[in-house]
Parts: structure tokens; sequence; C-alpha cells
């Protein structure tokens, strides 16, 4: 596992297929990278998780096509695609309305 602390603000993020795919803000917390503004003013979150290393850059695990479509806009797993989270809910059994069949 990556070092958290090894990743600091205006390192390039290099994806998979060696391009840019964007420049690091900063960290949040020790699990999400904080990824500077795009064009449009919006703010994008990677995981950890997606660090394969770390030198005078920081690469990930994934090509940018992938990256741009899986990033969130918030650093939790809330939306994102690559998450394999499942949400369970109580399923409570409703009685049968008798139909007098």
């Amino acid at each position: 596992m990556v070092n958290p602390t090894h990743i600091k603000p205006n390192m390039p993020v290099v994806c998979s297929n060696q391009t840019q795919f964007a420049t690091v803000e900063q960290m949040e917390g020790n699990d999400w990278i904080r990824l500077k503004k795009d064009d449009k003013g919006a703010s994008h979150y990677i995981p950890l998780s997606w660090v394969k290393t770390v030198d005078d850059r920081v690469h990930i695990d994934r090509p940018s096509k992938q990256a741009v479509m899986q990033w969130s806009t918030t650093p939790s797993f809330d939306g994102m695609k690559s998450a394999q989270r499942v949400s369970t809910q109580d399923v409570v059994a409703q009685p049968r309305k008798n139909n007098n069949w």
C-alpha cells in the first residue's frame, strides 16, 4: 500500500496509459486525493486504493478514460462506479390481502 504522506500538492497524476490525468490539490484524510479543479471549476476525488506507486508523480492503476468515468465529486464511495459496495435493506414482509379467490 502507498503511504499517503508521499503524495504532495501539485504532483501530476499519471494513468496506466502513461498520460497525465490530473494534478493533486491535496490529500483528504488518508484515503482520498482531491484533484485540482477541472476547466469547469469542479473538484474531483480519487481513492488512494487506485494509486500503484508514487515517485515524482502519482501513478494510478487505470487508463484516463476509465478514471474520468469513475472519479467522485465527494470524498466517499457514494456514486463511485468502481466501488463494490452493496447496499442492503431490510425487507419487511407485507401481509397479503385476502382476495377471496
